[in-house]
């Protein structure tokens, strides 16, 4: 039944993709598609507006409109559902791509990486330690987790970043992803079990300068607030020629 009630409403024209609204709405009504962001269903959205704050264009605004009431129970089985199809997804792609399977390499010496050449200049051995990296592929309980110092990274930054192993990855274990492209509910998920369950050292944060990829920032916090535990940060941005241009440890 449709009633009188306030909802979001979304500026297309203001919207810019970057996602930082969703991983905010606790119910899953927004979602990134097509580049912009849309709710879902009326019946999802309470019409509070905790994700107001996050939008840096100001598209998003509170209005008052004819829509279907607040499902609280609608909520529940879209957020049920959804986590399903992500856990079969999960499942299908490592399950049925060998190249998904779990891999941890044996690390290196001190010597062995003292008398290497430098990567930049010979293309020597790589710094990565393990396999998968993607977000989406890495499960919270992949050995090579525990009691790390993890990297997560936004995929452009590797093509961006000139000396990405040497100066970002050597000694930490990375995961991936665009926040913009993927399920970002699903990353803070994701990333809240791995910092509720791993005992990480540290995490560092890379992403490229563009609005979209400071979501990632914001998938971390969110993971954090869902674990009831913190782990030390440093948040890096790179320009989009691969310089850094802000550091900042929080």
């Amino acid at each position: 039944m449709k009633i009188m009630r306030k909802i979001i409403k979304i500026d297309e024209e203001l919207c810019n993709g970057c996602g930082l609204c969703v991983p905010d709405c606790a119910e899953g009504s927004l979602q990134i598609i097509d580049g912009k962001a849309r709710l879902v269903a009326d019946k999802l959205c309470d019409g509070l507006g905790a994700c107001l704050g996050s939008c840096p264009t100001g598209a998003l605004q509170i209005i008052e409109r004819e829509a279907e009431d607040f499902s609280e129970e609608a909520v529940e089985e879209f957020l049920a559902d959804k986590k399903k199809q992500e856990t079969m997804k999960t499942s299908s792609k490592t399950s049925g791509c060998p190249s998904a399977r779990i891999q941890t390499f044996a690390p290196q010496t001190p010597c062995q990486m003292a008398n290497k050449p430098s990567l930049a200049v010979t293309g020597g051995s790589s710094a990565l330690s393990h396999w998968p990296v993607q977000i989406r592929l890495v499960p919270p309980s992949a050995p090579f987790l525990q009691n790390a110092d993890l990297l997560v990274a936004a995929d452009c930054s590797a093509v961006s970043a000139p000396n990405f192993q040497t100066e970002f990855l050597v000694g930490k274990v990375v995961m991936m992803g665009c926040p913009k492209f993927d399920d970002a509910q699903s990353y803070v998920q994701r990333f809240a079990e791995i910092i509720a369950t791993c005992n990480l050292h540290s995490l560092t944060i890379l992403i490229m300068e563009v609005p979209c990829c400071s979501s990632m920032v914001g998938i971390i916090k969110q993971a954090m607030e869902q674990a009831g535990k913190t782990v030390p940060v440093e948040q890096i941005t790179l320009s989009t020629r691969g310089e850094v241009i802000a550091r900042s440890q929080w």
